[in-house]
């Protein structure tokens, strides 16, 4: 088994096809989008692939060390994570093909009209972490 990071994008990834921003879907969009997610993550748990998964608020802070005795050094030039990732899960898999094949399923969320949202996903396999092994 091989974990590996699924990330949800508000911006920096290729557009979805159904680019609608969710800050202009119907309360029922988001909740048949949720639904999805949820719905996802509990069929992962039952084959033993989920790890875990959390959206994340909108706001957030880059923060910096500056010095000895000086406050640390918030925000900067550089685009913020609050501003790129919505969300993440991560799941431990027997391949690389399962992987992509899960991102695409998680791919097809609903979204705007109740349509897939088509959306990209980044998949990063986890550094120097050791399979898990549920034998």
């Amino acid at each position: 088994m091989a974990k590996y990071l699924l990330l949800k994008h508000y911006r920096g990834a290729p557009s979805p096809v159904n680019c609608v921003p969710m800050d202009q879907w119907t309360p029922d969009e988001i909740s048949a989008h949720m639904r999805y997610m949820n719905d996802f993550a509990a069929r992962l748990e039952k084959t033993g692939e989920f790890v875990d998964a959390q959206a994340l608020s909108p706001e957030g802070t880059f923060v910096r060390y500056d010095g000895e005795g000086r406050p640390p050094v918030t925000d900067g030039p550089f685009a913020e994570t609050k501003d790129l990732i919505a969300g993440w899960m991560v799941i431990d898999v027997d391949s690389y093909e399962r992987a992509v094949e899960l991102a695409g399923e998680l791919s097809a969320a609903p979204g705007a009209g109740g349509k897939p949202i088509h959306e990209w996903l980044e998949l990063r396999p986890f550094y120097g972490v050791p399979p898990t092994v549920t034998d």
